[in-house]
């Protein structure tokens, strides 16, 4: 029996005898993900090696594409009767309906022994996976989109410094276009182009403005003069980005990684990237929080759920896998590895990076943000990013997209 399902048994009415029968042989779980970058696949297998160390085997199932590409096939499996026995999501509202629908497992009990309500900073990411009182999640990271990411190489060939915020890497651009490097590295996918998006208007517009339309959407603001000039930005980053025709986002980051291109706005997990390809921080590239410009992130990120099965040995299994997915070990390794922030405010990470020592400082300062997963229902989250889609991929103007967009905020859910 592990450590994990020890300290669960010591909060509920399970007998030990009874954990022991259900571990005596080990239990097999599919855990689905889409985490397959080669970051992200050195980040999970942390997580994969601390449940195989527990006699259990994770037998990983990954499936390759973005979250938008996963989602559908990890709900269709869970609708359809084949369930798989956990899976990762983004905690906030992409879970609700399966919830709603008696398909998930309550996992209250495992958060009371284990003191999640104590533990996991900020508590909003808790308040994420409970509905009705109940937990239904458990959150493993924090992420942040509001980063862009800056190639030495590229500035260093254009003969300029690395720029410190958003305006002065605008300002860099044609110095970076005359070294024959592109600007901004960009994926051409709705979610990505989503990111930048609402990571310039944060650092143009505001954090009021940005809170007024994303927190308590209000159309009004999405229509006004800080959008106005948000939707101009981010019209200026497009022609910067007119010649990146990359699709994943992994593969942008590689661009700046090699010097193709002197920057990419993409969330904390591109450090991963980095790490892979042996980079160092403030060395081989800079972050920049806020784009340099707004000391604050949202807090986002992923979170994994459990499919309701008949079987009371999966059932315990995903229990102590939950247990084990929040431990101060696990969390630690897997955050290292990820780029992202751990859940818990009670372990030590000295050992980060000075990316991620400038995101926890901005979470222990309080610079912190829901995410559009928490704020949004999935439905209104995909139509902005196929508005997002449309505008970065056509010469569609700031001012149609700004009134497409106040439309979407108006109506939203």
């Amino acid at each position: 029996m592990s450590k994990y399902l020890k300290s669960f048994l010591l909060g509920t009415a399970l007998t030990a005898a009874t954990a022991t029968t259900a571990f005596a042989d080990g239990v097999e779980l599919e855990v689905t993900h889409w985490w397959t970058s080669g970051g992200e696949a050195a980040a999970v297998s942390k997580f994969a090696d601390a449940w195989n160390a527990t006699g259990n085997t994770w037998v990983d199932g990954a499936i390759a594409g973005s979250g938008g590409t996963a989602r559908p096939i990890i709900i269709s499996r869970i609708l359809g009767g084949d369930p798989m026995a956990a899976t990762q999501l983004n905690h906030g509202r992409q879970a609700q309906e399966l919830i709603e629908a008696g398909l998930l497992l309550d996992l209250t009990d495992v958060a009371e022994a284990g003191g999640w309500a104590d533990i996991v900073n900020p508590s909003s990411l808790l308040d994420a996976c409970t509905l009705e009182g109940k937990i239904y999640c458990v959150p493993v990271n924090i992420h942040s989109a509001q980063w862009i990411w800056l190639s030495h190489a590229a500035y260093e060939k254009a003969g300029l410094d690395v720029p410190a915020d958003w305006n002065a890497f605008v300002a860099s651009a044609g110095a970076l276009e005359a070294a024959g490097t592109l600007p901004l590295a960009m994926g051409q996918q709705g979610w990505q182009q989503n990111i930048a998006f609402g990571a310039i208007t944060l650092a143009v517009a505001g954090l009021d403005a940005w809170s007024a339309v994303n927190v308590d959407k209000n159309a009004d603001v999405a229509r006004g003069a800080e959008y106005t000039a948000a939707f101009e930005a981010v019209a200026s980053a497009r022609s910067l980005a007119s010649e990146s025709n990359v699709q994943d986002w992994n593969q942008a980051t590689n661009m700046v990684i090699t010097g193709q291109a002197g920057a990419q706005i993409m969330g904390d997990w591109a450090q991963g990237e980095f790490a892979v390809a042996k980079q160092v921080e403030g060395q081989d590239y800079s972050c920049l929080p806020g784009l340099g410009l707004n000391a604050v992130l949202d807090t986002g990120g992923d979170a994994f759920y459990f499919p309701v099965n008949e079987s009371a040995e999966i059932t315990a299994a995903q229990k102590e896998l939950a247990a084990m997915l929040i431990s101060p070990e696990a969390q630690v390794s897997f955050n290292l590895a990820k780029g992202s922030l751990p859940v818990r405010g009670d372990i030590d990470m000295s050992s980060a990076n000075g990316c991620m020592q400038k995101g926890l400082g901005i979470l222990a300062d309080g610079g912190v943000l829901p995410s559009g997963d928490i704020t949004f229902s999935q439905d209104t989250t995909l139509q902005i990013e196929d508005l997002m889609a449309q505008f970065w991929t056509s010469d569609m103007s700031a001012a149609d997209a700004q009134a497409a967009y106040a439309q979407l905020i108006q109506d939203a859910d």
